[in-house]
């Protein structure tokens, strides 16, 4: 059996139901309801979007997770059959937060989706945060000062790209980039602009169809020893690309 067979019959027993009275809902014959539970018939995305809004839990868990493995009443439940996330405490009731170290962020991509995967991320509780969702994520480079490579940062996870804002700094998981930190510029309907705080890196455009998670920056972890250094390398570097930038402005402005 596939592992949606093994979903949706292990959801009609936790919910206590009959095969007919699931076909009723889905406004087909219990025959063919009978073919997904056992595996010898695939789920048309219509019958998939209708079983996914009938257990209310998004399509992601239903052909993805093994539900068997997972609470879902303690899954953060979002709108439009997005991905649920679970939402884990101490014993204090403090929000665990998972660390995506630089060891295991190369396999981020892959175990997002995966409760199996989360659980064996380190995990530390930040008593200052409120509700929510969060995530530590690694630094890389020089773009983002004063934050450097081996920081941490810390995202509260964000339900609809609407809710970005322009000019705050957002961890942006991505189909092809893969995980950036970056802050937005402009907040466009179907991309987002984002840039570097570090200049000498030019501003680009992230499609929203491309993008798979969005975090807001809500705190770093770090030595905070090197951030002086960072800082003034930065500022270096900047002021050579300002002087660049005037040096051609003149020019263009010399030739008019």
């Amino acid at each position: 059996m596939s592992l949606f067979s093994d979903n949706i019959k292990a959801l009609r027993a936790k919910h206590k139901t009959s095969q007919e009275k699931v076909a009723e809902r889905l406004m087909i014959t219990r025959g063919r309801y009978v073919k997904y539970e056992d595996g010898t018939s695939e789920a048309p995305y219509d019958i998939l979007k209708k079983i996914a809004q009938y257990y209310q839990i998004s399509i992601d868990l239903l052909l993805s997770v093994d539900i068997r493995k997972i609470e879902i009443e303690d899954l953060l439940k979002l709108e439009n059959n997005r991905l649920v996330l679970p939402i884990q405490v101490d014993q204090i009731g403090e929000n665990q937060i998972e660390l995506v170290t630089q060891k295991v962020k190369a396999g981020y991509l892959n175990g997002y989706a995966d409760p199996e995967y989360i659980e064996q991320l380190q995990q530390i509780s930040l008593p200052f945060l409120g509700n929510g969702k969060y995530r530590g994520f690694p630094v890389e480079g020089d773009s983002m000062p004063p934050h450097q490579d081996g920081d941490i940062i810390v995202g509260r996870y964000l339900e609809q790209l609407g809710q970005v804002l322009g000019d705050k700094t957002y961890i942006i998981i991505t189909r092809s980039e893969g995980m950036v930190y970056k802050r937005l510029n402009k907040n466009k309907e179907d991309s987002l602009m984002v840039s570097s705080d570090n200049y000498f890196y030019p501003p680009y455009e992230i499609r929203a169809s491309d993008i798979l998670e969005i975090w807001e920056y809500q705190c770093s972890i770090g030595r905070s020893d090197k951030k002086n250094e960072v800082l003034e390398n930065v500022n270096i570097k900047n002021m050579f690309v300002e002087i660049k930038n005037e040096i051609k402005d003149l020019k263009n402005s010399i030739k008019l």
